[in-house]
């Protein structure tokens, strides 16, 4: 690590026997009777939520649940989340958070994957665990939130002697190819990124009221939502369902938040929507985005609207949240920031050197938070975790004042008509006009097996000839000639992921099994 990020690193001192529950517990002396969870109207203070964490920890322990032993964390943002990931964690269980739009098959995979021996379900969910479908698997309980079978259980639980780089937390990758690989974490990483972006970035104190749109099995929403407010006995506001624009803007009335998480989909969205003419966002006062690229248009809309700007960052699972990162006084449009105190990021060719400034590279990041495999991936981990750095397989370029700029993937660039093109940068630039509310650019296969360029719009009003051709010089002229999408398809929304991201994969399924002809007139 660079000296100033190994520097930060050594401000973080944890004991070496240090089990990651203590984030909620080390509330209870002098802030346990502080709300910690807000959800529908029902709040829980840290000492309330404590007493379940320890109900539900002690729960499994009866059931004959070994330290160890993995649990499957399958829950909506409800009041039984955050209470059944610290509960299994001061218990020495290994809890698992799981995107819950997971189907069956899927949901078998992670069971056989992991041998986890209990699942934890909210109740629109507990159809999906039968009896037959745990059939053949380690786990032999399944435990529905909404009937707390543990409400009878003691409220005190010894913490279970962990090591802070012992396993203490899973999540999986999305799976965008293949099946999804189990992430592994350690104690210390949860404190460690509350180290460094909460507190570096956020600046989030007791008296923060955070808000995550994104849902909390998610690494981005399990430090919003759970870690962050936690590590300063702060109090989160959880959205169970779908976080449609009106939902979201009723959270935000009624539950007053000052740190509002979000990403460019959701942002797009609430944008869209008819109640932002009366939205109240006065109680915020930082907006932040991850995960994908915020348009520039969107970005001055919203401080146009709101006169405090969307902070943007990056992050991934394997490094839990985010390492690259504007921040509330200096932000560069288009740009996934600075490296967040703590961190080391590097920027390698092709031959193997670090890239100058202005250079093209593939980000390679380093960090305490890092994880350190990929569950029975030995594959997997030797190809993407090397020396201490994570190769994340994305190129940026960074500017003289170091900031980032995503260039796309490492392997997303295709030859059209002889030319080298990446899709991505056609989708900035289509996301930028002003009659495209969103947009996915991708290559696909031609009959003949060559490639083109084809792009999904979800259009500001209608979709037409008119606006194809618009875009399509749009795209020329602030592109190279040749960089343009050949087709295009306007659609009334694209398909999003379990985390709002645009479902890019969805997309190619659909071209491929309907293969739909362009809706816009001659190709030009």
């Amino acid at each position: 690590m660079t000296p100033e990020a190994l520097a930060d690193a050594t401000e973080f001192v944890l004991p070496e026997r240090y089990n990651a529950s203590r984030l909620l517990w080390d509330n209870l002396p002098e802030r346990g009777d502080r709300t910690a969870v807000i959800h529908e109207g029902d709040r829980l203070t840290y000492a309330e939520l404590a007493a379940e964490a320890a109900r539900i920890g002690n729960h499994l322990l009866s059931l004959g649940c070994r330290p160890g032993e993995r649990v499957l964390l399958f829950l909506d943002d409800e009041l039984a989340y955050p209470a059944a990931i610290m509960g299994a964690m001061r218990a020495g269980l290994v809890p698992m958070l799981i995107n819950t739009l997971s189907p069956a098959d899927l949901i078998r995979f992670f069971l056989e994957d992991s041998e986890a021996v209990a699942a934890l379900v909210s109740e629109p969910f507990v159809g999906l665990f039968s009896s037959g479908a745990m059939e053949g698997t380690q786990c032999r309980y399944v435990l529905s939130a909404a009937d707390r079978p543990w409400a009878e259980a003691p409220t005190v639980l010894e913490e279970y002697p962990t090591g802070r780089r012992d396993m203490a937390f899973w999540m999986y990758s999305s799976g965008s190819t293949g099946r999804p690989k189990g992430v592994v974490h350690k104690h210390e990483d949860a404190a460690y990124t509350a180290h460094t972006y909460a507190r570096r970035i956020l600046r989030i104190g007791a008296g923060d009221v955070c808000f995550s749109i994104p849902k909390i099995f998610f690494a981005y929403g399990f430090g919003n939502s759970v870690t962050f407010p936690m590590s300063v006995g702060a109090a989160a506001v959880l959205l169970s369902g779908r976080p449609t624009p009106e939902r979201c803007f009723a959270a935000i009335r009624n539950g007053r938040p000052t740190l509002l998480f979000g990403l460019p989909t959701l942002y797009t969205a609430l944008a869209a929507d008819p109640g932002i003419e009366t939205a109240d966002m006065s109680s915020v006062r930082l907006f932040i985005s991850a995960a994908e690229v915020l348009s520039s248009e969107l970005a001055r809309d919203w401080k146009g609207r709101f006169d405090r700007p969307i902070i943007e960052g990056l992050g991934s699972t394997e490094m839990l949240h985010i390492y690259l990162s504007n921040d509330a006084d200096e932000q560069r449009a288009g740009s996934a920031g600075r490296v967040v105190p703590g961190y080391d990021v590097r920027l390698v060719t092709p031959e193997g050197r670090t890239a100058e400034p202005g250079e093209e590279g593939v980000m390679q990041v380093m960090g305490l938070s890092g994880a350190e495999f990929y569950w029975n991936r030995p594959d997997k981990t030797a190809e993407t975790m090397k020396d201490g750095w994570l190769d994340t397989g994305d190129r940026f370029i960074r500017d003289a004042d170091g900031f980032y700029f995503f260039r796309g993937r490492a392997d997303d660039l295709v030859k059209v008509s002889g030319q080298w093109v990446h899709p991505l940068e056609i989708e900035w630039v289509l996301n930028d006009h002003p009659d495209v509310r969103e947009a996915c650019v991708q290559a696909v296969e031609l009959p003949d097996r060559r490639l083109t360029i084809k792009a999904w719009i979800t259009p500001v009003d209608t979709g037409s000839d008119a606006l194809a051709r618009d875009l399509r010089a749009y795209a020329k002229s602030r592109l190279l000639p040749h960089k343009y999408p050949r087709e295009i398809v306007f659609l009334d929304h694209l398909p999003k992921t379990g985390t709002d991201k645009i479902d890019r994969q969805a997309l190619l399924r659909m071209n491929a099994s309907e293969n739909p002809p362009a809706q816009t007139g001659e190709l030009t």
